[in-house]
């Protein structure tokens, strides 16, 4: 009956993809929804962005073995980096009226920066697909007892094919059912085992000590690493055209703002369910983590000790955020390529032919995060990475274009190229214990200020001329 529901919902969350299809006229409409998302779509949207496995069964995870600290990254960082974009960076960026941020790069610095701004920012998409696809393969394997590559096709044949047909409009929609979902079926699965534990003091008294301590220890080491994790997501994700997409989305700027801040909101409190969820799962059933894997926890408390209604909640809602989360991600570096990598080189395209080389790269994404998914399965370590990459690259550029007058062109280009190449030096050659996001950040931030003093241009001038 469980399977049955799976497939049921599956087919559903397709024929909202082809009834989305029915109002994606222009690419316009395939990346942005028209611009024409109310803010409480809009917000579902945004808090769907993330809102994913990482959440649900990574964080959990994280929180069950390391206690509150060890989710600083996801939910809390996640979490500030909403509300940081409703801050500081929708109201200008919404009224540039651009479908992507290299599209910025461009209008900002120039078409060298765009390009190399689109190249370093596609990868970084992978490990957030890749994540949501090892979870779904989870959550199969869990139900049907299919392998892990198995579910990863699975996962990737139905969003490949409802975001290839409806785009965000597809996304849109199905984040705001699945958000819905999401809701209800946490809630739900929260007051049956939050019940069965003995109740919610039962089960934070059951904790050991310092188990919700927030800051980290007087020590050197801890307070960068402590930084570091709030700031991956927090800052990394900032430069992420999934976000940027669902903030362009909204009808308005005030809209967009909005949206932003609610969305922050709702990660922040929903997001704490899954983290009781999971800190009840262990103390009710500690020795029943599949094959050690606790991030099997939660899946598998709920099949085994769960009625028939409550685990068809729960597998909804995590089918929901990991749909969610997927097809946005999907959709994000397609677009990039589309409109950075394809349109300015290939002549001039029609806006048809565009939509179709969008389209198509929304299967080449599809297939590259797969074969990511089948080569690493720890959630939470995909979803890291992939932030760390827009964070030492993009964050900085995107940030000074916006609020330094004499970021220049060569500044902009130069903290991207030095960012990431201090990053992989650190992360995969020296492999120091001093965190490679900070090296790299610092390296960006280096860099940027560096190059803009020793080569000033009138980028700023220029962008001011060009977009009023």
């Amino acid at each position: 009956m469980l399977l049955a529901f799976i497939i049921v919902y599956l087919l559903i969350t397709l024929l909202i993809g082809w009834w989305a299809s029915t109002k994606v006229h222009s690419t316009k409409d395939f990346v942005i929804a028209g611009r024409n998302l109310p803010m409480f779509v809009a917000a579902c949207a945004l808090f769907a962005t993330w809102f994913g496995s990482e959440t649900i069964m990574g964080a959990s995870s994280e929180f069950v073995e390391n206690g509150l600290i060890g989710v600083v990254e996801d939910p809390f960082g996640a979490a500030l980096c909403l509300v940081l974009v409703g801050a500081f960076y929708a109201r200008p960026l919404y009224r540039l009226n651009i479908l992507t941020f290299s599209d910025f790069f461009r209008l900002r610095y120039s078409r060298s920066a765009e390009f190399i701004s689109a190249i370093f920012m596609i990868p970084s998409f992978f490990g957030w697909v890749a994540a949501q696809m090892v979870a779904m393969s989870i959550i199969l394997g869990a139900v049907t007892g299919i392998t892990p590559l198995e579910g990863i096709m699975v996962c990737t044949v139905v969003v490949v094919i409802y975001t290839y047909i409806g785009g965000m409009w597809a996304v849109s929609v199905t984040d705001f059912i699945q958000t819905i979902m999401i809701v209800v079926g946490l809630l739900l699965i929260a007051w049956q085992v939050g019940s069965a534990a003995g109740g919610v003091s039962k089960v934070l008294e059951s904790t050991p000590p310092g188990f919700f301590n927030f800051l980290p220890e007087a020590s050197f080491e801890s307070i960068i690493h402590y930084i570091a994790a709030w700031i991956t997501i927090g800052l990394g994700s900032i430069p992420g055209q999934d976000v940027f997409q669902r903030v362009m989305s909204a009808r308005s700027a005030k809209t967009a703002v909005r949206a932003s801040y609610l969305s922050g909101f709702m990660y922040l409190t929903i997001g704490a369910i899954p983290l009781f969820i999971g800190l009840c799962g262990h103390i009710l059933y500690p020795d029943d983590v599949h094959g050690g894997d606790t991030q099997m926890v939660i899946p598998f408390m709920v099949l085994e000790h769960s009625n028939l209604f409550l685990q068809i909640m729960f597998f909804g809602a995590l089918l929901s955020a990991i749909l969610s989360t997927t097809s946005g991600a999907v959709l994000a570096p397609a677009t990039v390529i589309g409109e950075n990598l394809v349109r300015p080189y290939f002549g001039h395209l029609s806006d048809k032919r565009l939509l179709h080389i969008m389209r198509l790269s929304v299967v080449g994404v599809a297939l590259a995060s797969a074969i990511m998914a089948a080569w690493n399965r720890n959630i939470y370590e995909l979803v890291g990475q992939s932030s760390a990459l827009s964070l030492v690259s993009l964050f900085i550029p995107l940030t000074a274009g916006l609020y330094w007058r004499r970021a220049s062109d060569f500044g902009a280009l130069a903290s991207i190229v030095t960012g990431m190449t201090v990053w992989v030096l650190c992360e995969f050659v020296l492999t120091t214990e001093f965190p490679s996001l900070i090296w790299g950040g610092l390296a960006s931030l280096a860099a940027m200020i560096a190059g803009s003093w020793l080569r000033p241009d009138r980028s700023y001038v220029q962008f001011r001329e060009a977009t009023g």
